[in-house]
């Protein structure tokens, strides 16, 4: 059970879109890891017995919420071996092994770990080798230790020879198929499902294929029907205005890194009623393919054709990006964790890019980190900002990161429902982190 404790004379970022500051105040919170109340801290009194955490000069902020994570690797290019389809078959018999189990829960564990220490208190994973996330994210639940709010999806689901097949993905050649497996992932208890509704870049055989369509209508629209009668969101990998209209026409709840739109596409995400909740957002994340397509190939690994379909990718995310802001299309903030050079505790370099190549405000930015997605996950009732009655998930900054994002780079304290981290630790790579400062 949390100590209960106070932020004593802080300001607070609230995470709006306005970018609101509020200076000296105090956030006061018991031991069910809950916000008891926030305010001024002249008219906010700290209750005997409760820690008081002097806090001037520090920034307080809702904890970041990473909606698009895999947790299989740690961001360092993998070894070109691994990327042959040869290897594929290879790979998935030691994932599903016993040795395989153990040693992808640990690594999950670690990634985790990482990311709440560098501000991220809510991680959906979006793509798992089994059900390793499913069991750690329970283990935190349980209080075996502290850890982020973890929704786990298990499994992707792709059809055969689709993106994210076999390695991390259920094979589904049919509606009922894709139904049957959509059953298997609620059954294992996942909090989220992720569809591969076209193809990818880092699996693509030509150029093109990124973006070409997979899954089919109906064999989407028979797993939003099963996750959705769970009350579970479903998210689609697609990267193709065809893939995006197919996914959304099957009421998928958000679309992955995104492409150009069209009109139908634009009304679907304001009003989609197959949706759970009747509207559907956008998440990219430009961390995947900015590096892929920045740097060599020599240091990333790829091929042409992997090249050629990032930077395809690439040019069409960033023009959902600007549609989505210009038609006011729901947008949050995924980092496409565990990729080549993405790593567990570079966060703050996805608002940093929505910044940069997106057009968005930092204070827009950081919204779609906190408040943004957790409305988009069904949690606005329970996290995202700095309320009386929610969990105190919060970061402490040195700075304000509306003025440089980087000051979430080195957060001061993280707050996971309650629990505090004092001392953040991260292992960080500096080789990725100088070529990543690059651009």
């Amino acid at each position: 059970m949390p100590r209960p404790f106070a932020l004593a004379h802080a300001t607070i970022v609230t995470g709006d879109a306005e970018g609101t500051v509020l200076p000296d105040r105090t956030v006061v919170v018991g031991s069910d890891g809950n916000i008891e109340s926030v305010g001024a801290a002249t008219d906010t009194p700290v209750p005997s017995g409760y820690r008081t955490i002097g806090s001037q000069g520090r920034f307080v902020l809702p904890g970041l919420i990473n909606a698009h994570a895999h947790l299989f690797s740690d961001g360092k290019p993998l070894p070109a071996i691994l990327l042959k389809e040869s290897a594929q078959g290879a790979v998935q018999v030691l994932g599903h092994s016993p040795l395989g189990k153990m040693l992808f829960k640990r690594r999950a564990k670690t990634n985790i770990t990482t990311q709440l220490h560098s501000g991220v208190t809510t991680i959906r994973s979006v793509g798992d080798v089994d059900y390793e996330v499913v069991k750690v994210a329970d283990e935190i639940d349980r209080g075996k230790y502290a850890g982020p709010r973890v929704l786990a999806s298990g499994p992707l689901l792709a059809m055969t020879g689709g993106h994210g097949a076999p390695q991390i993905a259920l094979i589904s050649d049919s509606p009922w198929e894709a139904r049957r497996n959509t059953r298997r992932n609620l059954k294992h208890g996942v909090k989220a499902i992720k569809i591969s509704a076209t193809g990818g870049v880092t699996d693509a055989r030509t150029v093109g294929h990124a973006g070409r369509p997979e899954m089919t209508q109906e064999e989407m629209t028979a797993i939003c029907e099963e996750a959705h009668n769970a009350g579970v969101l479903v998210a689609a990998h697609a990267q193709s205005a065809e893939g995006i209209l197919a996914s959304l026409r099957a009421g998928v709840d958000t679309i992955e890194h995104g492409a150009r739109m069209t009109e139908e596409i634009i009304d679907l995400f304001h009003d989609n009623p197959r949706s759970l909740h009747g509207t559907s957002a956008l998440i990219p994340t430009l961390q995947a393919c900015l590096p892929l397509v920045k740097l060599s190939q020599e240091v990333t690994g790829i091929n042409d054709v992997n090249k050629a379909n990032a930077e395809l990718v690439l040019e069409e995310m960033v023009q959902s990006i600007h549609t989505a802001v210009e038609h006011g299309i729901t947008l949050g903030m995924g980092t496409d964790s565990a990729l080549t050079f993405v790593t567990h505790y570079n966060t703050w370099r996805e608002l940093d890019l929505l910044v940069r190549y997106g057009g968005l405000t930092p204070a827009h930015a950081l919204n779609a980190a906190t408040r943004t997605n957790a409305t988009i996950l069904g949690l606005d009732a329970v996290t995202g900002s700095i309320e009386a009655g929610k969990a105190a998930d919060l970061v402490v900054l040195a700075s304000n990161p509306l003025d440089d994002l980087r000051a979430l780079a080195d957060p001061h304290m993280v707050v996971a429902r309650g629990t505090v981290i004092e001392h953040p630790s991260i292992t960080r790579y500096p080789d990725i982190d100088n070529m990543l400062d690059t651009f």
